[in-house]
């Protein structure tokens, strides 16, 4: 018998491949800001990522705003080269948007929109991100009845607040009666099942489990996701 009524999905890398999109948009947002301002200096990696370091411990609010860090950090490469604020906060802004555009260029995996299509006939669908692509933004979108971000709960899965807010409008649901899916071990799987919530890993490259509670269903081709889900929570 099937018992479960509300399937929630992580986003990045478990839709689509998230590397390329970011590393594409960072380039071209970096080349439109230099074509404005004149060279900057972005540093190395390990620089962006002291950078990150040093703006959360400043304003902790951070790190579940990821696009307000992205803000900070533009607004840091910039405090030397632009001097006038209300300019500085402009290019800021005009930064953060083609940023924004360059990042929902995603190609989703073949078998998601199918699968979410089918889905969404048989339950209620939605989206747990601590990431900042808004689902609504393309057509699969409408088969989604929520979507939860990072900023909604102000904090960053695996902690619960994800989780408890996907049930706020199913006073009638469960945890046991939903079911998580994501490519995270941390965020999506251990998150989900210390609170007793179902969990499907989304396990592309085939990785080894690592953690230290039971190795949950997986799959690495969304062609098979159907599949799976009527193997295991239709069949019964």
């Amino acid at each position: 018998m099937n018992n479960i009524k509300l399937i929630t999905f992580d986003l990045d890398d478990t839709f689509w491949d998230i590397e390329p999109v970011i590393i594409k948009a960072e380039m071209e947002t970096r080349h439109w800001l230099e074509e404005k301002v004149g060279i900057v200096e972005w540093g190395s990696m390990k620089d962006l990522l002291s950078i990150r370091k040093e703006l959360i411990i400043k304003n902790p609010i951070l790190e579940w705003d990821i696009s307000l860090l992205r803000k900070e950090i533009y607004r840091d490469k910039l405090k030397n080269i632009i001097t006038d604020d209300l300019e500085r906060e402009k290019i800021v802004e005009e930064s953060y948007k083609i940023f924004i555009d360059k990042r929902h260029d995603v190609i989703f995996y073949e078998g998601v929109f199918d699968s979410i299509k089918e889905l969404s006939k048989h339950y209620k669908l939605g989206v747990l991100t601590n990431g900042n692509a808004d689902i609504y933004k393309f057509e699969i979108g409408k088969f989604f009845d929520f979507s939860i971000s990072s900023v909604d709960v102000k904090s960053n899965k695996p902690d619960e607040p994800h989780f408890s807010k996907a049930l706020d409008n199913y006073e009638s649901i469960s945890y046991e009666e939903m079911l998580h899916i994501g490519d995270d071990r941390t965020n999506d799987v251990y998150g989900a099942h210390v609170l007793g919530i179902n969990t499907l890993w989304f396990n592309r490259k085939n990785e080894d489990w690592n953690l230290e509670i039971p190795e949950p269903k997986q799959f690495c081709d969304w062609k098979n996701f159907l599949r799976l889900i009527e193997d295991e929570y239709e069949s019964k």
